[in-house]
């Protein structure tokens, strides 16, 4: 059970690797950068909302997507306090070549077992995080691993998951 973990463990840094080696992205800066290329132009607000990470998390990477050239930043002519955030063609470039983030492939792979396979999957999972004290623990948006933290809420979450970890 454990080589298990281990190996579902390697899969996902292996991605997150392949990520930054090939294209330069972590797997949090692909999934903004697939939203709001999905959401054609947006707010940072409405971003963090779709892929369900914080709103400071978010501005980290628009920033990191922004100095790449990937995305651009506007300001409103109508309201100058409201940012709107777009793709840019090396973004839309980017988005072509890139694969799916590792999650993209699990859901649909999740998806085709029928109802009561899901049931004893999730339910398996959620006794594995029992059984190793993470009943609490939040769940990040994205299946990604990093040498560093990206940003202050992933210092914090990176923070949390070492705690638990002695």
């Amino acid at each position: 059970m454990l080589r298990a973990l281990r190996r579902i463990n390697r899969l996902v840094d292996l991605q997150s690797r392949r990520l930054v080696t090939q294209f330069g992205l972590t797997g949090p800066q692909l999934v903004c950068l697939r939203a709001i290329h999905h959401l054609q132009e947006t707010t940072p607000s409405i971003l963090s909302r779709e892929i369900s990470l914080s709103q400071a998390t978010v501005t980290g990477v628009i920033d990191r997507l922004v100095a790449r050239q990937l995305v651009r930043r506007e300001r409103s002519e109508v309201d100058r306090r409201q940012v709107t955030v777009s793709v840019t063609e090396a973004g839309k470039a980017v988005i072509v070549l890139a694969p799916s983030p590792l999650q993209d492939r699990f859901v649909r792979a999740l998806t085709a077992l029928d109802a009561e396979e899901q049931r004893q999957v999730l339910s398996t999972l959620e006794h594995i995080i029992e059984m190793m004290g993470g009943g609490d623990v939040q769940a990040a948006a994205v299946l990604s691993t990093s040498s560093s933290p990206q940003g202050p809420e992933e210092l914090k979450d990176l923070k949390r998951t070492l705690e638990l970890d002695p």
